[in-house]
Order: C-alpha cells, then structure tokens, then sequence
C-alpha cells in the first residue's frame, strides 16, 4: 500500500482535499478527527489532559473544551508542549493501527502538524504540502470559521512557515485559486503517483 501524507497549516484547505479524496474512494486517516477521538471522557489522553490544567479544561457537559484547549495552545509555548506531549502518541497510535489494517493500494494521512518523523512513523511513501499565503490563510479563517483576526494571525504563526513545510515535502498542493483548481492539482498529483486509478 502506498502511503501518502496530506500535511498542512490552519486554513490551507485540508478539509476540501480530504473531502475530494474520500469522494475518490480514497482512506483518509485525519489527525484532527482522531484528536477528537483520544480526548473523549474516560480515554487516557482525557485523563492526563485535566490532570494536567484542571477542571477549568471541561466544558459543562463534562467533555473537554476544545475551544479554551486551543485557546491557550496557541498562546501559551509551553502549554502547547504539554497538550502535545499528552495527546501525540495517542494520536499517532490510533493512526498508525487504522493503516495497519487498511485494505487497498492506496492510503492518505492528513496531518496539519507534520513533521520529519512522521516519515518512518506512519512509513510513508510520500508527503504532500498544501499551501496557501499566510494572506490567504487568514482571509478564509475569517470568512468561513469567523475566526476572531488576532486568534487566526496567533494560529498561523504558531505553525511551521510554509518554507519549512516544502522542505519536508515531495509534492507541493498549490491551493491559491478555485475548489476546481484544487481537484484539478490533486487529480495530476494522483496521476503522477500511479494511483488515479487506484482506491485505498
């Protein structure tokens, strides 16, 4: 099985390329979805998490608050290190146990935070960069999350440049324009891997 990451900032598009790629017939294992999954009450990410900042992480239901989490994630260095340090390795397990026992030719992994390790990992074959301006990125925070401008500027910069991305990458996904701009990419991007035919 080829396995293929899709890695990302904030606002670079990863929810249309996962939604075309899943249209596709295409796995698509996201980390954001598994995050959700590993904080849930009672699974041990949730448990380290309030151990770790207390009640003041639970939303009224019990649940934890994801909004306050981000909140001080990406205000707060330190505290990032810490959630990351907690809710990581949960991640990556479920991850790499969902490619373990996936069926067909091809697999995509969509990973906002990517990093080098993830290569050997997630044994992945390629790594492909979304990318968008930092402009742009800010520009559709606004107008399709109503993200507060000084929340969205603080999520940018506290994830790696786009440099630093494409330097990790194979193939670099220019989402700049239109939706059809975006399929036409990953269609050519799918050719050019051999899997246009192919379904994970």
């Amino acid at each position: 099985m080829i396995r293929v990451a899709l890695a990302g900032g904030i606002g670079s598009g990863k929810s249309a390329a996962t939604a075309f790629l899943r249209g596709r017939g295409y796995l698509v294992v996201d980390a954001d979805e598994v995050a959700r999954e590993v904080v849930r009450p009672g699974r041990p990410a949730f448990v380290a998490l309030v151990d770790a900042f207390g009640p003041a992480v639970l939303d009224p239901s019990g649940e934890i608050d994801r909004a306050f989490l981000a909140s001080i994630v990406f205000s707060d260095p330190t505290a990032r290190r810490r959630v990351e340090s907690i809710t990581h390795p949960k991640i990556g397990e479920v991850m790499a146990d969902a490619l373990e026992g996936a069926s067909g030719d091809v697999a995509f992994v969509a990973l906002p935070l990517y990093r080098a390790e993830h290569r050997a990992l997630l044994s992945l074959d390629e790594v492909w960069a979304l990318e968008v301006s930092p402009a742009t990125a800010l520009a559709r925070l606004g107008s399709e999350r109503r993200m507060d401008p000084s929340d969205a500027r603080a999520r940018i910069a506290a994830q790696v440049t786009n440099e630093e991305r494409r330097r990790l990458a194979d193939r670099v996904i220019d989402n700049e324009g239109s939706i059809e701009d975006l399929h036409r990419t990953l269609e050519d991007a799918l050719a050019a891997l051999g899997a246009g035919a192919r379904r994970g």
